[in-house]
């Protein structure tokens, strides 16, 4: 489908989700998708109002609804279960035991993930939903960055065969990709693309939310003489080996930039691959450390969690 984002405007990623569910859901007739209270909050009720049949509410039963998208996988059906990332912990044994090991055709999209969430507080900021979902077997994660990968990264997983983790947020966030811009996930080679090279000084990898910010960063050091590259990944798992060894290889350093806890995440991913290739990178790490935090808005939190323009740019300098 083509789409109508327009480039640097703001907009919110769970509207471009909706949008691409109600889309897939003429394209694929055995398209069902399973809601744990919350159509409002991710945008499925588009879906919900055209395809009623296949539109089931489950209630604030997460458990259950993961084994109820088993069911669905196992008789035929592309089952996507939708709830606020945070709730993913509740049915995590099922996902393991009924969906991943069996290896079943089953999407779970988590959105409201990261400290962003702001003024719903700890409750709602979802900081482990990474780590926990990367540690499981046969599970893919995709981690979108504004309303184009959303839309796109819909589309791929929907076409994938198999267990994927799509991981949304709650804020507007500048649109960055051109509209044509698409993507299938990739097993061998993972999904990563460099944004911004304006020169091999140091190497910011970011993820989500945390990308138009390593942006307006890359931007600011750039007028201060600091030449970075700013690559965004797409696929926490896969991860994108060859773009970040890359990275490693040609700069004096990775700042990795992620709203998430820096334990099981971005980081982690990346400290584990430059640790098996033997390649000794100086690193620092921007993201959530090892703490919960609170009810604010979100750029108060960025700003008193040292995740903002700011606090990258500090840690590019720290490693020059």
């Amino acid at each position: 489908m083509n789409l109508n984002y327009e480039q640097g405007k703001k907009f919110n990623i769970r509207n471009a989700y909706g949008d691409a569910l109600l889309d897939l859901g003429g394209r694929y007739d055995k398209l069902v998708v399973l809601d744990a209270d919350l159509g409002e909050s991710l945008r499925t009720g588009k879906f919900a109002r055209t395809y009623p049949d296949r539109y089931f509410q489950m209630s604030v039963s997460e458990a259950d609804m993961q084994c109820s998208a088993a069911g669905f996988a196992l008789e035929g059906f592309k089952p996507i279960t939708n709830t606020f990332a945070v709730f993913i912990p509740r049915g995590i044994e099922q996902i393991r035991q009924s969906i991943a090991f069996p290896n079943l055709d089953v999407k779970i999209v988590g959105s409201h993930g990261g400290i962003v969430t702001g003024e719903d507080g700890v409750s709602h900021q979802a900081i482990e939903d990474i780590g926990m979902m990367r540690s499981i077997p046969n599970m893919i994660i995709v981690c979108p960055s504004d309303a184009v990968q959303t839309y796109r990264a819909t589309e791929a997983m929907v076409e994938y065969e198999g267990p994927v983790y799509l991981r949304l947020m709650r804020p507007d966030v500048p649109v960055i990709y051109p509209n044509y811009f698409d993507f299938k996930i990739n097993l061998k080679r993972g999904n990563g693309y460099k944004l911004r090279e304006y020169g091999k000084d140091v190497a910011i990898l970011s993820t989500g939310y945390m990308t138009h910010l390593a942006l307006e960063a890359s931007d600011k050091l750039n007028e201060e003489g600091i030449k970075t590259e700013v690559i965004d990944i797409l696929t926490l798992k896969p991860l994108p080996k060859d773009i970040i060894l890359r990275a490693a290889d040609e700069t004096k350093g990775i700042v990795t930039a992620e709203d998430h806890n820096i334990i099981g995440g971005l980081g982690s991913a990346v400290d584990q691959l430059l640790l098996s290739e033997n390649c000794p990178t100086e690193r620092r790490y921007i993201g959530i450390k090892d703490t919960f935090a609170e009810s604010g808005k979100p750029e108060e939190l960025l700003e008193k969690y040292s995740m903002d323009v700011r606090s990258i740019c500090d840690r590019v300098k720290d490693i020059l």
